[in-house]
This record gives C-alpha cells, structure tokens and sequence, in this order.
C-alpha cells in the first residue's frame, strides 16, 4: 500500500476519533475528495518542475505515532531560544507536550489547535478564520485539512502586545521508523497588536520524517507579525510549509526563512493584502550542500492601492545541492500606488550545485513601482585575492565574503538573542569554527 492509499484508507478511522462540529466535518471531507483526486504533487506541475517527492514518498511511513514520547528539557534546550524567556508550544512525534510548554495567561491565547477546534468558546474563531485563505486547490494543503488535528493556536487581542516571543518546535524523536507528521496553526493577530513568533522543526535521530505544515495569518488593521522559521534538520527530514497570510489595513507582517538542513525543503509562502497601507516583507537565508534541496515559492498578491513589499532571498549552495527560487508578485487593477521590491541572489560554490530561478511579476495598474531581479555567481577572484593580500588564509576570506553576502537579511532580525543565534549558525554552516552549539 503506497502512502496516498495509507491515507486515504485511514481517513475514516481519523474522523471517527476526533470529536469534530459538523462544519468542520464538510471542510475535511472536501479537503480529502480534493487530495484523493490529486494525490502528490509531481514535477508535471508547474509549481512542482524543479521539485520531486518521489523517493521521499518510498518510505513506509507511520501516519499516527504509535505511542506516546517523553522528553527531557535537558535533552532539547539546546534547540530553544534559551537566552530568553518565551512561551513555548512543544509538540513531541505530533502530539501536544505539557511538560515542555510554557502557554499564556492575562488575556493571551497561546494554545493547542485541538484545543480551539473541539472548545464551545472558540467556535467563532475557527468559524470565522479555519481554512479561510488556505489555498484549497492546493492539494498538501487539502492532505494537512482533511487530517488538522494539532497545532499551534495563538489569538492575540486588540491593542494587545505580547511581551515575549512564541516559540514553537516540532521535535521527533525517531521511535517510529518513518513518520508522517501534519501540523496546523492558527494565528490570529488583532487590531494594533504585536506578536513575535519562531517556529522550528526538528528531528533528534536519522529516521525519515515527511512534514507537512499548514500555517494561516490573520494580520488585522495596524497590527504587527515579525514571524521567523529556523529550518536545520538532518539530511533524512523533508518539510512541505504552506504558510498563508491575511493582512488587513496598515498591518505589517514580515516571514523570515533560515533554510540550512533537510533533505527536501518545499516553502510556499502566500501574502493577500485586504487594505491600503499594508507592508509585507519576505526575506530567507539558504545554505546548502551534499544533495539538499530547498524550494521556495512565494506569492504576494497586491489587491489594494498604497501598499508595499519586499522580498530579499540570498542562497549559497554547494556539493550536488538544488536551489529553486520561483516568486510571483501580482498587482490587481485597483492596486495603484503600489511599491513591490523582490529580489534574489544565488552563489553556487560547486560545479554540481544548480539554482533555479523564475521572478515573475504580473501588473494590471498603471501606476505601480515594481522591480524584481535575480543573480547567480561565484565569489569574486578580486576580493579573494585582496583579503589573502591581506593576510587572511584562504578558508577565512571565503566564509567572510559569504557571511557580508547574507548580511543583509541578518542584520532585519529584530529579536536579538536570535540574530546572534543566526549568525553563529551560518557560521557554523560556513566551515568557521566557534565552539557553539546549533
């Protein structure tokens, strides 16, 4: 039985043991009708051409841990932002921990999506908010409906701050000896409120893990989202992460991706603009080798006038690495005034690494600032050869010249106990040894 089969045949026994509204039962049977008809995405999509889940797919994958797992905080801290006090929402093989998690209090909802799907008190919310700008043509996206279950559930109220960062961390622990795991998170930001969220996957042994994340933002009128996604698993983990984003008048909503580990690493990240004086900034650091792939795919759709976004990806890949960077920013006709900046720079440091990239823009007003633009290269032989003049060996010079390349996304991170996190990291993926632990 392949894994469309698997899931196809466990749909039923799912349904039957989750305590669901009648709503919620319509949205997962049309999610799972769609995914039945579609299966997999393969590379005969557009979407898809440089990325195949193929040989991922080959393995046995359990849908459902069979057990439940404990870990200890000693084990793991070194995956937390651990300098800082953060609420925290862990989750161990897909399945909530208490004993790691730190939730909220004083009118902050920082919570468990099976929470918020079964609970009187939030069935507004997720009627009003579940499921309504995922992309349900998308068909992973159809898969992670059909099977929501778990996840992160933040509500931030109006005018509200939330005075640390959210944390959360998807930890498996490798008991099974492949593992389907499919998160869905809710993030509901209110008027003039802040949030700073960080969310990571991680794997703690070689056994294959398929993820695949369901992230939905709604970003309302003069709120703020700084949302960061740290991305450095071990070579046998693959992520598919669709995060969908609402933005509602003068919001400002920014997505950071650090892509470092992995097998395959697919992020399809999809900004809506619902009012004028929006800002939405997309930035992402990709640092790869060996056979690592990384896909990006971003969408920023300009509906209304006065807006602005920027995207600044920078990629270093090397070994028989593939990187794929496919962004589409598309203006609608009512969108004047419109201020849309996107940008992608690649450094390929092995003749067996390969990038591809396709800018798109797609304008239909008249009175818009879009530019986009794309390079791939090598380092440059002048500024080697002008540091090794200046007595700096040859290793040095090239992890510097490549750290001043990405330094630009570096230095837009706004919580500092995480740049500093960032930085030692990619200089860790640089080959520049400092003695910390990532």
């Amino acid at each position: 039985m392949d894994l469309k089969e698997k899931l196809l045949s466990s749909f039923m026994a799912f349904e039957e043991r989750v305590d669901v509204n009648t709503s919620l039962h319509d949205i997962r049977t049309e999610a799972i009708k769609n995914f039945e008809a579609k299966g997999f995405p393969t590379k005969k999509e557009e979407a898809w051409k440089y990325t195949s889940l193929n040989a991922v797919l080959k393995n046995d994958f359990s849908v459902f841990p069979k057990q439940e797992n404990a870990l200890n905080y000693a084990d793991v801290k070194k995956y937390f932002l651990h300098q800082i006090d953060t609420y925290k929402l862990v989750f161990i093989d897909g399945v909530f921990s208490s004993f790691l998690s730190s939730t909220t209090h004083d009118g902050l909802d920082v919570c468990l999506m099976s929470s918020a799907l079964t609970k009187p008190k939030y069935k507004e919310v997720i009627d009003t908010y579940f499921n309504k700008i995922a992309n349900t043509d998308e068909t992973l996206t159809s898969l992670n409906t059909a099977f929501a279950v778990e996840g992160a559930f933040i509500n931030i109220p109006k005018s509200k701050v939330a005075d640390k960062p959210v944390e959360i961390m998807y930890l498996s622990t490798g008991n099974e000896a492949a593992l389907m795991v499919q998160p869905r998170n809710l993030i509901i930001v209110g008027e003039n409120a802040q949030v700073q969220i960080i969310e990571r996957h991680q794997s703690l042994n070689e056994n294959p893990v398929l993820t695949n994340s369901v992230t939905e933002i709604f970003a309302q009128e003069y709120s703020n989202v700084d949302y960061y996604k740290v991305q450095n698993d071990v070579l046998t983990a693959t992520l598919v992460d669709n995060t969908y984003i609402a933005q509602k008048g003068h919001s400002d909503a920014s997505v950071h991706t650090f892509s470092f580990g992995g097998n395959i690493t697919r992020n399809n990240l999809n900004f809506y603009h619902q009012g004028e004086r929006i800002e939405s900034t997309l930035k992402g650091i990709t640092i790869i080798g060996d056979k690592q792939l990384v896909d990006h795919y971003t969408l920023v759709r300009h509906a209304e006038p006065n807006c602005e976004s920027h995207q600044n990806y920078k990629g270093i890949f090397d070994g028989n690495s593939t990187g794929v960077f496919n962004g589409k920013i598309y203006v609608e006709k009512e969108a004047q005034k419109t201020d849309a900046f996107q940008q992608n720079n690649n450094i390929l440091m092995s003749e067996k690494a390969t990038i591809n990239a396709k800018p798109q823009l797609e304008i239909f007003a008249d009175d818009v600032k879009c530019s986009h633009g794309c390079t791939i290269g090598q380092l440059d032989d002048d500024a080697m050869f002008y540091m090794q003049s200046r007595g700096i060996p040859a290793k040095e010079a090239k992890a510097l010249l490549m750290y001043a390349f990405t330094n630009e996304v570096i230095e837009s991170i706004r919580i500092p106990e995480l740049k500093q996190r960032i930085t030692k990291l990619i200089a860790t993926k640089l080959g520049v040894n400092i003695g910390f632990d990532l």
